[in-house]
């Protein structure tokens, strides 16, 4: 098996390299790759690296992810979300490659009260959103051979997320307020790049098609920090936040560019019954990684 992918230093690219290695011949860019072209935004350098590689799988494991800036740099996050998906689509359906593409919670608006299953109607309501469903709807429209994971709260040892600003924040605040009434499960890298490596690996189990693919359990912001803040104690970190110095607030009290879904949670279901899979609770991967990011 040939695979080709693209954004290899993200956080899911860097776990995909680990993952996929036993796989087959594994081609892995990123924007400043020299031998082929894996920057997003240059649609014509993309679309003759695929033609040219012949890959059997494609791996778009590259985003535009600022959800705050995408709101003043809707041309960049379309982009990179929408026309390079695009673009990717058309040149796997030209070569029956199979392309895998990553997705968010943030196609739906939250305002539901139970998981979101893969069959609910979209509805985004910030521009990144809307960029990834674009992204969605080209793939599924060219005709190619598609999975789309969609996937929530995403964290790894490499790179900027939650958990690191968490700490940083404890070590320099007295006090913070943290978001209460947003919920979702923080789903590790390592679990993704996991799970993708299994499906590929079930090829006589693979239905076109998407799937969500989050960690088991739910939690809210504010119950999310205050897991990191009481690992890090446990593991002798100097945090100057105490646990009555982090007040849980409403969104509504924290305004941001972007307005963000209440309910991210996802149904995975469907993943777990295809593919025969166990997804473990959330707090074990952030634990696991926790203690990657502290030595």
């Amino acid at each position: 098996m040939k695979v080709l992918l693209l954004g290899k230093n993200g956080q899911v690219g860097w776990e995909l390299q680990r993952s996929l290695a036993s796989l087959g011949d594994l081609i892995a860019l990123d924007r400043n790759s020299v031998d082929h072209c894996g920057d997003l935004s240059n649609l014509i350098g993309l679309s003759e690296t695929i033609i040219k590689v012949k890959p059997d799988v494609i791996i778009n494991a590259a985003a535009y992810t600022a959800v705050d800036k995408a709101e003043s740099e809707s041309a960049t996050a379309n982009l990179i979300n929408a026309h390079a998906p695009e673009v990717m689509a058309n040149a796997a359906e030209k070569i029956n490659a199979l392309l895998v593409h990553y997705s968010t919670d943030y196609v739906f608006n939250g305002t539901e009260g139970l998981p979101w299953q893969e069959c609910d109607q979209v509805n985004p309501i910030n521009t990144y959103g809307k960029s990834k469903m674009l992204g969605e709807r080209s793939i599924i429209d060219s005709g190619c051979r598609y999975i789309i994971f969609r996937t929530s709260w995403v964290y790894a040892a490499r790179g900027n997320n939650f958990i690191k600003t968490m700490l940083r924040l404890a070590k320099e605040k007295d006090e913070l307020k943290i978001i209460n009434d947003q919920y979702g499960a923080p789903t590790g890298a390592e679990l993704i790049a996991d799970v993708t490596a299994h499906v590929l690996g079930r090829s006589n189990k693979i239905t076109d098609g998407i799937y969500h693919l989050a960690a088991s359990g739910e939690t809210s912001w504010y119950e999310y920090a205050q897991f990191i803040f009481e690992l890090a104690r446990k593991q002798g970190e100097h945090l100057k936040l105490e646990p009555h110095t982090v007040t849980p607030v409403l969104t509504e009290q924290f305004i941001t560019p972007a307005k963000r879904p209440l309910n991210s949670k996802l149904n995975c279901t469907k993943l777990k019954e295809q593919f025969s899979l166990f997804l473990p609770d959330w707090r074990l991967g952030v634990e696991r990684t926790l203690m990657e990011i502290l030595g």
